[in-house]
């Protein structure tokens, strides 16, 4: 059973680890396990490229989850079974309140369900929340690391162009009321992954945070801000979650 691969994610039980970095673009897999001791290429199938390495003698698993939450929840549910149970995703989102800059990164300690995926794990009443123990972590990387950061809410969303041209859309009224409740209720960013790995996470018992680069901010431009500063480096981002992952892995050494 060691050698039998998972059916998307190409991996089996002899690749596994305890934890696991999820970017959701293939491209950006080797440049994050280059932060890691010794990185190796291990697979690739579909959207799922995986990278390991080490980190404090730790093999960590960097693997590639693709857009949205359909892809991401097969990624986690085949990971946790060949034994993962921890996961830090690094992604890139849009900032929604007017002091999330381009270039900041930002910490979801919970996700507003705008997805489908999650709703065929649990009632959409029960809240996408990240692990305390992996978001006090991350907490605590982007401020050793002295990163510009934020900590709260996101909206995690299957459509990405119903949040950039949602007056093209039928449903344009509900888009934009949502829209500015997000925001009304403080949320700070749009992302597209977030709320089904902290769904399929609670429902598999296992532990997941995430971890934003903010590209640019829609409501900025709204307001005629100038945005050519666009920040496409996920620099900050993936040192804020290897950082995190050290300060874990000595959590439980200790």
């Amino acid at each position: 059973m060691k050698d039998e691969l998972m059916y998307h994610i190409n991996l089996s039980e002899k690749d596994a680890a305890k934890y696991a970095i999820l970017p959701g673009d293939p491209g950006r897999v080797e440049k994050i396990a280059s932060f890691l001791d010794n990185p190796r290429f291990v697979s690739r199938n579909r959207e799922y490229t995986t990278f390991e390495g080490y980190l404090d003698n730790e093999k960590i698993l960097v693997v590639s989850t693709g857009i949205g939450g359909p892809s991401t929840a097969i990624c986690v549910e085949e990971l946790c079974k060949i034994g993962v149970d921890t996961f830090i995703r690094v992604g890139t989102c849009g900032g929604m309140q007017m002091n999330v800059n381009p270039g900041d990164v930002v910490i979801a300690s919970g996700a507003i369900r705008m997805d489908g995926t999650s709703r065929e794990y649990m009632p959409i009443e029960y809240p996408a929340v990240a692990d305390f123990s992996v978001t006090s972590a991350l907490a605590k990387a982007a401020k050793k690391l002295q990163y510009p950061h934020h900590i709260g809410v996101v909206q995690a969303k299957d459509s990405f162009y119903s949040q950039h041209s949602p007056d093209s859309m039928g449903v344009v009224d509900e888009l934009n009321s949502k829209w500015k409740a997000w925001i009304r209720g403080g949320c700070l960013a749009s992302e597209m992954e977030s709320a089904a790995l902290y769904i399929v996470s609670s429902v598999r018992n296992l532990r997941a945070g995430s971890v934003f680069h903010c590209v640019w901010n829609q409501e900025q431009a709204g307001h005629g801000m100038p945005q050519e500063n666009h920040s496409l480096d996920t620099t900050c981002a993936i040192k804020t979650a290897v950082e995190a992952l050290r300060i874990l892995i000595k959590e439980e050494k200790e």
